[in-house]
């Protein structure tokens, strides 16, 4: 897959994260589509099928690629392998974070592993947390910075869950009996805390973060109680002055 295959498919499956990524220097982008590639692969891979041995499979497929990579072996011939060992050469980026998000994404394939908060708010933290994480590195965020990164990721990854609720009830796979109203202000709260803090992330890792931007406004529907969908319209609009600002 070229490179630009590979950022339509983002386009195609993930398009809040690929409008943020470009809003990023073009010489990064091809990076940030290798990490959200990844992402989507492995998020797909507990749902591609009913049997629980063959997802686990596919996942075990991805700790292989990506601990293959970190031993310095040639990356598997694969359209997302590939860039993603380039990704990670470039930026050295950790490896505990893409085995987080791989150990993460098992707990899909069990209806009952995501019953109650703590699990959910782990759950969020190494998937929506470390990919966001992974993308600020790329964009050279400081150490200071990550702890506001991991804020702000973790109230876009519960808008994210929220949003995804009905679909993933509709496979058995329904989460905590949490209110979402409830959920959706401490998501608030947590963006609100991450934007207090704005000025230790700089502007330059600023794309990693707008991924998340529709969170908010997201949030405040669900908090009342309302669709969270927004208006198309108003979802391009507030990504594209959003990513000409670059506040997050």
């Amino acid at each position: 897959m070229s490179a630009e295959s590979l950022a339509a498919e983002v386009a195609r499956a993930d398009p809040d994260r690929f409008r943020a990524a470009m809003t990023a220097p073009a010489a990064a982008r091809p990076a940030l589509f290798a990490l959200y590639a990844f992402n989507l692969e492995i998020a797909r891979a507990p749902f591609v099928t009913r049997e629980a041995m063959i997802a686990q499979i596919r996942l075990r497929w991805w700790a292989d690629a990506v601990a293959e990579i970190y031993e310095g072996r040639p990356p598997r011939r694969h359209e997302v392998v590939e860039p993603l060992a380039a990704a990670i050469a470039a930026h050295g980026l950790p490896r505990a974070l893409f085995d987080g998000m791989i150990e993460a994404r098992a707990l899909d394939i069990d209806p009952d592993a995501l019953a109650g908060r703590p699990m959910l708010d782990r759950y969020i933290a190494h998937t929506a947390g470390h990919l966001m994480e992974l993308a600020a590195r790329v964009l050279g965020a400081p150490e200071r910075a990550l702890p506001v990164v991991r804020d702000y990721a973790q109230g876009a990854g519960l808008a994210a869950w929220l949003r995804a609720r009905p679909e993933l009830a509709a496979r058995g796979r329904p989460g905590p009996a949490v209110d979402p109203g409830t959920l959706a202000r401490d998501g608030l709260d947590l963006i609100a805390r991450a934007r207090a803090r704005r000025a230790e992330v700089p502007r330059a890792a600023a794309p990693a973060l707008l991924a998340g931007v529709l969170a908010a406004p997201r949030l405040a529907r669900a908090a009342r109680g309302e669709e969270m969908e927004l208006p198309e319209v108003r979802a391009r609009a507030t990504l594209l002055l959003r990513g000409l600002s670059g506040r997050w």
